[in-house]
């Protein structure tokens, strides 16, 4: 469940984001909702799309070696994007059709719930794995 979990966050956040890094244009064009935020900016869209590559790649790692050093901050490194992201677009969709609204709606919650849910599953299943807690001793001075 973890795995196929990451791996669909990953393959969305890298197909998304060398969507948007390589054809921008198409991007703002195409996707549900981004045209509802004018103007089109090539700057932002492509830094977005590096962006977001980045983010897909560590979730790549995390799917191929799933261990709590990877996952963890993956997953957080995803939610401190897809937060914000889905906070914005779930207030701009006043212009938009039922369809799209419907979409982009959809799209937007469907990263941050899927990762949140991820995060608790690992938090929970990682949980025993960490060594216990050794209290540190520091050396007296003489």
């Amino acid at each position: 469940m973890l795995r196929i979990g990451l791996a669909v966050l990953a393959a969305s956040a890298v197909v998304i984001g060398i969507w948007n890094a390589v054809w921008p244009e198409h991007f703002y064009a195409n996707f549900p909702g981004v045209a509802l935020t004018p103007p089109f900016a090539e700057h932002y869209a492509r830094d977005f799309g590096g962006a977001t590559i980045g983010i897909g790649i560590v979730l790549v790692a995390a799917t191929l070696f799933p261990r709590t050093v990877l996952v963890i901050p993956a997953l957080l490194a995803l939610l401190a994007f897809a937060l914000p992201h889905a906070w914005f677009h779930l207030h701009h969709v006043g212009d938009a059709t039922p369809e799209v609204a419907v979409l982009t709606v959809g799209l937007t919650l469907g990263q941050p719930v899927l990762a949140l849910a991820l995060l608790v599953i690992a938090t929970v299943r990682w949980r025993g794995e960490r060594p216990p807690h050794r209290e540190r001793v520091l050396p007296m001075e003489a």
